[in-house]
């Protein structure tokens, strides 16, 4: 068997995070992704500190293995005229530019779709193609806020806080992967193959990822607040806490896991303690409980303390670095890292990161490096008939 989405094509036009992650899950699958740049190329190709490294910074390398890039500049009647022309030969059309201006260029999907009804066209947008706010600029950090996702990071007596890389635009990407690949089944079982506009909104996105919040807020109008590193259940018992070394989280939320959890820590009195028999009792009573469980996890490490908690079924984790993450033996065999060859001598050999699912055969995984800007324009404009291979 081939990968799902082998033999798929997509004209990818979008740029920076959210779309070309989109595709890049996409790209993991089969999909032949053709990624459209202008002459200076997609900015996120520079978005590194390394000077070295411009041009093929590390998050466009890790969000473009795999894909060929074609430059064709859509300001001019040639670059359209090949634009359209992609796009023919193409199952799928991605792009985030502001509302209207990928219909300014001829390139919209009301303009395309006479001429290609099974086209899937995928508009990834801030606040997505329609509303009082759809003209406005938007990034990341900007959803974070306007979304509220900001309002709930941070200590309880904290101000808002930004959650520490792009969130909404990798949610957002997840989202319109899946909103793709849902127009694609549909599209396959349609007898007559119509395709499908896509309308992807980062706001709406957010929401979405919120709903574990925004849900009670809707339902009976309770209100979210910041926790800090308290967890969603806002039992004291899940929280983080000091070992002798360094943090550890704990998620101690059932009656079981509570009183595992007392046994592990040679406190068994804190079961029968009436101020914690039950989940309401600790949560009444929870700065005792958690200043008895704080000392108790100064007598140990961590490390230590995950090992026996998990031995005991109670959920923990010790507060790792990331790169300690990345060396952890439990992902050795995951296949979570892709080596690929990178065309920088500054970077050569190295891998990324795979989908963070595994099939039984067939899965995600892609060996081909991210591409020069421009590497494979000769080559498609002469499949279009374009340009012959030999013309500079």
């Amino acid at each position: 068997m081939a990968q799902p989405l082998a033999g798929v094509r997509i004209a990818d036009f979008s740029h920076v995070i959210a779309g070309p992650l989109a595709t890049h899950f996409l790209c993991l699958l089969g999909a032949e992704v053709i990624k459209v740049e202008p002459p200076t190329g997609d900015v996120l190709r520079n978005y590194t500190q390394r000077r070295e490294l411009r041009g093929m910074a590390e998050p466009f390398i890790g969000a473009n293995a795999g894909k060929k890039s074609i430059v064709l500049d859509l300001k001019s009647d040639a670059g359209r005229e090949a634009a359209r022309r992609l796009i023919g030969t193409s199952d799928i059309v991605v792009e985030n530019f502001r509302p209207g201006v990928i219909d300014r260029l001829g390139l919209g999907y009301e303009a395309l779709r006479k001429d290609h009804p099974s086209l899937i066209f995928c508009s990834i947008s801030g606040y997505g193609q329609s509303g009082p706010m759809r003209d406005y600029p938007a990034i990341d950090q900007i959803i974070q806020s306007v979304s509220g996702l900001m309002s709930l990071s941070g200590e309880p007596d904290s101000g808002p806080m930004r959650v520490g890389f792009p969130l909404v635009d990798t949610y957002s990407a997840l989202l319109a992967a899946f909103a793709i690949q849902s127009a694609y089944i549909q599209r396959e079982r349609d007898p007559e193959r119509r395709g499908q506009y896509i309308d992807m909104s980062m706001l709406d996105a957010s929401l979405v990822m919120m709903a574990s919040v925004v849900n009670p807020l809707v339902i009976s109008g309770t209100e979210p607040v910041r926790t800090g590193n308290r967890g969603f259940s806002l039992a004291p018992t899940a929280d983080t806490f000091e070992t002798s070394d360094a943090p550890i989280t704990i998620g101690a939320v059932q009656q079981n896991q509570y009183e595992r959890l007392c046994k592990a820590l040679e406190r068994p009195d804190l079961i029968a303690d009436p101020r914690f028999v039950d989940g309401d009792s600790r949560i009444a009573h929870d700065t005792a409980l958690q200043a008895e469980l704080a000392a108790a996890f100064k007598t140990r490490t961590a490390l230590e303390w995950e090992q026996i908690l998990s031995d005991a079924g109670v959920p923990a984790g010790a507060v790792r670095p990331l790169r300690e993450v990345l060396d952890l033996p439990q992902l050795k065999d995951r296949g979570l890292h892709l080596p690929i060859d990178v065309p920088n001598d500054a970077v050569g050999r190295t891998h990324i990161l795979n989908a963070g699912f595994r099939f039984e055969h067939d899965g995600p995984g892609i060996d081909a490096p991210p591409p020069l800007l421009g590497q494979h324009t000769d080559e498609i404009l002469a499949e279009l008939g374009l340009r012959t291979p030999q013309q500079p």
